[in-house]
């Protein structure tokens, strides 16, 4: 997981995509929130952002 991420950095700042970076944390956030929902008590909690 470090690897990539520095992977991803270095590509970031060697072709200067930066606007990459807000779309990145969104993907990883929505991505942690269908963990959460997927069998877990906090499950109807996030049901009712969405």
């Amino acid at each position: 997981m470090i690897s990539f991420l520095s992977d991803f950095w270095s590509f970031m700042s060697e072709r200067k995509k930066f606007w990459m970076l807000p779309i990145m944390i969104v993907m990883v956030g929505i991505g942690g929130l269908l963990v959460l929902a997927k069998g877990s008590a906090v499950a109807p909690f996030i049901y009712t952002l969405f």
